[in-house]
């Protein structure tokens, strides 16, 4: 449901195309997905033959060139029925972004093209660079017409199944302006993927440790200027934020009806339980979590594609709050199961386990918090 957003025709028939595929083709998946804690190969397969993972490429460089809110649309879809399928396709579009955001016209040609059906990863995050995204170590050094790249990424989704990689580097001593990222291709010597992490949620797109020993980068794939990084990270956070948030969203929709659906059904004391008003007041307050959500991840949407001075602080305040409210939704609704809801013949237990993630990713909601007050005591 769109509101107070009117879609146009040709969101329209993306959604409906989207809605049908998460129904028959991604739906019955999402269960042994995250039980066999493997990556939806067959789901890609199905993003790259309607064009999915191009959506958000510009149409000079062979994608669909779709906004904001239309990508956010199709996630909210897939993300109803599996959170797995919908990540997937968020962490690629973010490992391009860098490329779309901050990348020369070189770049853009040499990997936008590719990326249309090849899959992109975002690597930054550290042992020593979380929130602290300046604090990054993995050290670059020119040699020639090449970087030499030396040090570890950890919690890189999509880092073991991506074919290309934006790596943000160190290039100089200066916290901020010696940031700068380069795209590494999956084949290039020195790189390595290391250990793949066993996870609460999103089994099926799991983290992974990536390793650079002299890894040998050529400098035409430097995305933007040395010391960019720092700006290009900022960049792009404002406009993944979103993603996250009505991923979140469509989990929540996603466990709210089926909560509905279950609270029809199970008779206790004689009745179905949706006669209580105790339930039916859990009910009413997830659907208004939930429609809250999706709408402030809608107005942070129009507000990028509009290229509003306010993205970065709507685009936190959507992060915080629905992915706050995908942890609460999710919750309530396994409560109002039972113990059904804490086995996993029911798909809550799964649905508040993904939830969970959404709430550390690009940006921990306490992160989240401090970018909002800034924005508002600038």
């Amino acid at each position: 449901m769109a509101g107070i957003y009117e879609l146009t025709e040709d969101q329209e028939m993306i959604l409906a195309a989207v809605r049908d595929m998460a129904k028959d083709k991604i739906a019955p998946r999402s269960a042994e997905i995250d039980t066999e804690n493997e990556y939806p190969w067959d789901i890609i397969e199905l993003y790259r033959e309607s064009q999915l993972l191009s959506m958000i490429i510009p149409e000079e460089y062979g994608g669909v060139g779709t906004g904001e809110l239309t990508c956010c649309l199709v996630i909210e879809e897939l993300a109803k029925v599996c959170a797995n399928s919908a990540h997937a396709l968020a962490d690629h579009w973010l490992g391009l972004e860098p490329i779309i955001l901050g990348g020369h016209e070189e770049v853009k040609q040499k990997f936008l093209p590719q990326l249309t059906t090849k899959l992109a990863a975002f690597a930054l995050t550290e042992t020593e660079a979380g929130s602290d995204i300046s604090g990054i170590q993995t050290k670059a050094v020119m040699e020639g017409d090449n970087y030499i790249i030396n040090g570890q990424k950890i919690f890189c989704t999509n880092g073991g199944t991506a074919d290309f990689i934006s790596v943000f580097i160190r290039t100089s001593a200066d916290r901020n302006r010696g940031m700068s990222v380069c795209v590494v291709p999956k084949e290039t010597p020195g790189f390595s993927v290391g250990k793949k992490e066993e996870q609460l949620g999103m089994r099926g797109t799991p983290a992974y440790e990536l390793v650079f020993e002299d890894c040998q980068v050529p400098k035409e794939n430097l995305i933007g200027q040395e010391g960019d990084g720092f700006k290009i990270a900022l960049g792009v956070f404002d406009r993944s934020r979103p993603f996250d948030a009505i991923l979140a969203v469509g989990i929540s929709e996603g466990a709210l009806q089926y909560a509905i659906d279950y609270a029809k059904e199970r008779r206790q004391f004689g009745r179905p339980i949706a006669e209580f008003q105790g339930i039916q007041f859990m009910l009413a307050d997830m659907a208004i979590q939930t429609e809250a959500a999706r709408l402030l991840v809608y107005q942070a949407a129009a507000l990028i594609d509009q290229g509003s001075s306010f993205i970065s602080q709507f685009s936190s305040m959507a992060n915080c709050f629905a992915t706050d409210t995908g942890v609460k939704v999710t919750n309530d609704a396994m409560q109002i199961l039972g113990g059904y809801g804490y086995i996993k013949d029911h798909p809550l237990e799964q649905k508040m386990r993904d939830a969970r993630l959404l709430q550390i990713v690009e940006g921990t909601n306490q992160i989240q918090r401090v970018v909002v007050a800034r924005s508002l005591l600038r």
